[in-house]
């Protein structure tokens, strides 16, 4: 995808069409691909479902709808508050002329006949004639994706001490000291190549540890989604055979229900696969994911061939889902809504990031380098247009949550910086990694307590208005 986006913007066209650019480009993939847009100097039409990407990088959207192209100023979300108030607007006129319709009638049919008002009753006819009807409009199909629920298990449901993988005898991540609970909602940030996939297939067990131990509960679950899997479904097999093969004892009728659970219906569950929409398989990849209930769910860049109804609805589940989630996504807007811990994985290593996603994002516009003011900025972009109160709690323990895993960590370095037998001559580069890592989350404390009292003072402020 990137070379094939090189080719294209190297032109620099006067008229530039792109077709889902940002599908298989990494976060930082897309976020420069949005701001290179945003100046491009000519005219672009983009096909995207990518809803931060229709926010910031365009100045209209043209609707089709029901073979009619509408054009709307503005970016997605303005486009869909407008869109919303104009069903509501068509609605009530539609139930208004559909009530002055049955009046209109009612007098019909009680005076046609009647010589004495045959001429009123006339009028009303021609009057009912006239009228151009007003169609009600019609309801987007509502998108679903439910979840099985799993048993709640006691945590730590991982816990890494030490571990390193990659492949052919090359490690990739080395000293990872990870640990994941049943409530966790976890997002992975970091360029591509870094180590992202990588850590998720070590943590799905299709990748061994090279070193280190890795810890799993005895009855954990994992489910597994990655991109590519959608491209290997059997192509010509029907969604129905494909959960019949992992189900064969359920009845037909529960295994149709699994998939009206994702949004794939009668007609879809007889289709073969292959004439299916990457929609559709990409709702039979994530049926097939979590089938089993799983307690830790993994969905690498899931949200590729989903349109922007489909992605809302994959929120809506994953913040319902009782188990944990560990995300990578170059969808800003779900990683916002889902992901309350932010890890980045960065130079062989795996660390909390102790910011969020809008600074997070600056840095990456900013070249890596930290915008001096852009906590400042995030912080007023926070409080402007959202329910307030609710969305600051939520901030404030979000902050709590993360100084009490921190104080978790800093116990257990605490442990380890206890041990005498780290003292010892031959130990030095262990004591040195220990003790950097101790400077490491001091760091992070710091910074966390900065946010939890900003938070704290947002809240109290707004709730004092």
């Amino acid at each position: 995808m990137r070379v094939a986006l090189a080719g294209v913007l190297f032109a620099q066209p006067d008229y530039l069409l792109l077709d889902e650019p940002t599908n298989y480009l990494d976060l930082e993939g897309a976020l420069w691909l949005e701001s290179y847009l945003q100046k491009y100097p000519h005219t672009v039409i983009i096909i995207s479902h990518d809803r931060g990407l229709l926010n910031r990088a365009v100045q209209g959207i043209l609707h089709l709808d029901n073979r009619r192209l509408t054009y709307w100023q503005g970016g997605y979300d303005q486009f869909a508050r407008q869109m919303t108030e104009r069903r509501a607007v068509q609605a009530a006129e539609a139930r208004k002329q559909e009530a002055r319709r049955a009046h209109l009638q009612s007098f019909v049919d009680r005076f046609r006949y009647k010589a004495s008002k045959a001429v009123q009753a006339q009028s009303r006819i021609k009057m009912l004639e006239k009228m151009a009807p007003i169609s009600a409009p019609e309801d987007a199909a509502k998108m679903v994706f439910t979840f099985p629920e799993p048993e709640e298990l006691s945590p730590p449901i991982v816990d890494m001490d030490g571990v390193s993988v990659g492949y052919g005898g090359g490690a990739v991540l080395r000293r990872l000291n990870l640990r994941i609970d049943q409530d966790d909602r976890i997002a992975l940030l970091g360029r591509n190549g870094e180590g992202k996939s990588t850590l998720a297939k070590l943590l799905a067990g299709k990748l061994a540890p090279m070193g280190g131990t890795l810890n799993r509960h005895s009855r954990l679950r994992i489910g597994f989604f990655a991109q590519h899997q959608v491209e290997e479904l059997h192509v010509e097999e029907t969604p129905l055979q494909h959960v019949q093969r992992l189900r064969p004892a359920e009845h037909q009728s529960r295994l149709r229900a699994r998939l009206a659970g994702f949004g794939l219906l009668a007609d879809q569950a007889e289709t073969v696969v292959g004439r299916l929409s990457g929609g559709q398989k990409a709702r039979l990849s994530l049926l097939l994911a979590t089938i089993d209930a799983p307690h830790l769910l993994i969905l690498d860049e899931p949200t590729n061939h989903l349109d922007i109804e489909s992605r809302e609805a994959l929120v809506e589940a994953l913040t319902e889902y009782s188990g944990a989630v560990i995300l990578v996504s170059h969808d800003m807007h779900l990683l916002s809504l889902v992901a309350d811990r932010l890890w980045l994985v960065k130079g062989g290593a795996v660390t909390p990031y102790g910011e969020d996603l809008e600074t997070y994002r600056a840095e990456l516009l900013a070249g890596d380098d930290p915008v001096k003011d852009a906590p400042k900025t995030v912080e007023k972009a926070r409080k402007i247009g959202r329910d307030e109160i609710l969305a600051l709690r939520s901030e404030v323990r979000r902050c709590e949550e993360r100084l009490a895993k921190l104080a978790d960590m800093r116990g257990k370095l605490q442990d380890r910086l206890a041990d005498p037998g780290l003292y010892d001559e031959a130990r030095k580069s262990d004591l040195a990694v220990w003790t950097a890592k101790f400077s490491e989350l001091e760091a992070a404390e710091a910074k966390a307590e900065v946010l939890w009292l900003a938070a704290q003072e947002a809240l109290e402020a707004a709730e004092g208005r």
